[in-house]
């Protein structure tokens, strides 16, 4: 599956400060908090529907509904955790599980310290949050993880995304599709993303 790209001009204005050096630690954490919520609806485009009997202020009525307990929304930390707010405001009732990386600033390999989820995350359909795919690295280490709990469906959903990122998933993980709403042009040589945004956990929490 090839990685869908948002593309509406919201999206890009939205990106245009973001990607701005001078945009502040509160409006960076404002924006990745609205483009994850834009990620979310086209990610769920595909959700099953159950039918519902509601009542309006004018008639009873059958409409649809989703199970909400169907998702698990997983961010990877700590950037992940800044699209959070803006998935579950969406899908508030879906189980929230964590997985704990660090990148190696020498090899740019990750190295997983913390993994924790829902006891039943292989009957739910599984959304991996992080701002930015970049080698692809830590987006591979966390659908391996999942997959070895049994989960069957994930989606990877990210602001930005390198080609090398894109590549690197889909050639292992064919089943997992990606939703970002930019795929940029390249990683440089220290594995950043170009143009990118920076670091995305120091500039959501404003550790730089």
């Amino acid at each position: 599956m090839k990685a869908i790209e948002l593309k509406h001009p919201l999206v890009e204005h939205k990106l245009a400060i973001l990607r701005d050096k001078k945009t502040g630690t509160k409006e960076f954490r404002e924006i990745i908090s609205e483009l994850a919520t834009i990620l979310c609806y086209e990610a769920m485009k595909d959700a099953k529907m159950q039918k519902a009997e509601i009542e309006t202020p004018i008639q009873k009525m059958t409409t649809r509904k989703i199970d909400e307990d169907n998702y698990a929304f997983v961010p990877i930390l700590r950037a992940g955790t800044g699209m959070l707010d803006g998935i579950i405001s969406v899908v508030p009732n879906a189980k929230i599980g964590h997985i704990g990386m660090y990148r190696d600033e020498e090899t740019f390999k990750p190295t997983v310290y913390f993994f924790k989820v829902p006891k039943d995350i292989d009957k739910r359909e599984v959304l991996i949050l992080d701002p930015m795919l970049a080698t692809g690295g830590s987006g591979l280490d966390a659908i391996d993880l999942l997959k070895q709990k049994g989960v069957k469906k994930i989606k990877f959903l990210c602001i930005i995304a390198a080609p090398e990122g894109i590549k690197a998933i889909e050639e292992k993980h064919p089943d997992v599709q990606i939703y970002t709403a930019s795929i940029d042009e390249k990683l440089n040589e220290k594995a950043y993303i170009v143009p990118g945004l920076g670091d995305a956990g120091d500039r959501i929490f404003g550790t730089k």
